[in-house]
């Protein structure tokens, strides 16, 4: 069997599951996947999102603070320095990378890259980190990227197209579906009554962490617009952090926007039910998927610091995204609120896309790189 590694500098919980299946899948393909993976940094301990694999081998990260960054050097196994190839993150921050990247001009072992080709939320795209960044992109024999933008990024580099798998990052969302098909009718006219919601009225729903990249100060302009206009409207908010008493301030004198705090499960399944946008002018994530599982219209803007998944979004097809103005933004939504069929058929479209970006989906384009890496 071909020995591939792939590191990690620590284990995520929402990973495990990737990990298990991919390595259940390569073993079909006669290949012997090992997982390397060290500890959170001091920083990153508060997330408290450590994921644990039997089968892992588990390293001491040894890390440097200096400011706000944290430097990682992660060990390497002796036993699997055979590897036919090594997949490493693509962070400039992991010092263990060097070596290998080295290494890699007078060894047999290929490398492959898994990342998003730039940072995607970086202040400063045209500073010394990111040129460090692209200097580094083509210096590796194979690229997972996680999805269709860091093609793009990757091809407008030199990078040979033919050495790219795009894996359409995602998360299992099996859970997730079985709790949205769950929901009664009943359920959502009980949820409607409480929230003082009538039985036909628009809701728009956000859901994530509450921080400044996420833009609320434009979505609570975007709702006060779309409610001065359609005055049943109501807003779902899912979620907390650090921006949180701005929006109970915003919430006080608005009693159509409900703050329900962080919410999983069978009441985060309800509320997504019970909406049909999802308002995220800010940083769009993984959780558009959570939108295409729940027929909602992702409403977005172009000028939001968004993660690499927004390449997931169809303008006018699956979702919307706007310019930069708070006018445009409630505008959109406001015609789809006057347009019934025209927002059915975006809900109906998101829905079928959640068929496309699944975890099933992501562990065979993994496999299929792989295997195609080993053969190059």
């Amino acid at each position: 069997m071909k020995k591939v590694v792939i590191l990690q500098h620590r284990l995520l919980h929402y990973r495990t599951g990737l990990f298990e299946l991919l390595r259940n899948k390569c073993i079909l393909q006669g290949i012997d996947l090992h997982l390397v993976h060290g500890q959170a940094t001091r920083r990153e301990l508060i997330r408290n999102d450590t994921g644990v694999l039997s089968w892992a081998s588990v390293v001491k990260n040894h890390y440097i603070e200096v400011k706000e960054r944290d430097w990682v050097w992660q060990p390497f196994p002796s036993t699997l320095r055979d590897a036919e190839l090594v997949v490493m993150m693509q962070e400039n921050r992991l010092l263990s990378n060097y070596p290998l990247l080295l290494n890699r001009l007078w060894s047999k072992q290929k490398l492959a890259y898994w990342g998003h080709g730039v940072n995607f939320q970086s202040d400063y795209p045209n500073g010394l980190k990111e040129k460090w960044k692209r200097l580094l992109l083509n210096k590796v024999d194979w690229w997972f990227a996680y999805t269709q933008t860091t093609v793009e990024i990757l091809k407008n580099s030199g990078y040979p197209s033919n050495q790219i798998t795009c894996l359409n990052n995602a998360i299992d969302t099996n859970a997730f579906r079985e709790e949205l098909a769950s929901i009664s009718v009943d359920d959502l006219g009980t949820a409607r009554d409480a929230l003082d919601i009538t039985k036909n009225a628009p809701i728009g729903i956000f859901c994530g962490s509450l921080y400044p990249d996420k833009q609320l100060d434009f979505l609570v302009a975007a709702i006060d617009k779309i409610y001065a206009q359609s005055p049943d409207f109501h807003c779902i908010v899912l979620g907390d952090g650090p921006s949180m008493p701005y929006m109970q301030d915003a919430a006080t004198t608005r009693p159509w926007l409900h703050l329900l705090g962080v919410t999983k499960g069978a009441k985060k399944a309800l509320y997504f039910r019970l909406a049909d946008f999802m308002l995220n002018p800010g940083l769009v994530g993984l959780h558009i998927v959570d939108a295409f599982c729940a027929s909602l219209v992702m409403v977005t803007t172009s000028g939001a610091k968004h993660s690499p998944e927004i390449a997931y979004l169809k303008n006018g097809i699956n979702g919307i995204m706007t310019g930069n103005s708070v006018e445009e933004y409630a505008q959109n939504v406001l015609a789809l609120i006057q347009d019934p069929r025209k927002l059915n058929m975006i809900k109906t479209a998101a829905f079928e896309d959640a068929n496309v970006y699944t975890l099933d989906n992501m562990i065979d384009n993994f496999v299929d790189g792989i295997c195609k890496s080993l053969s190059i």
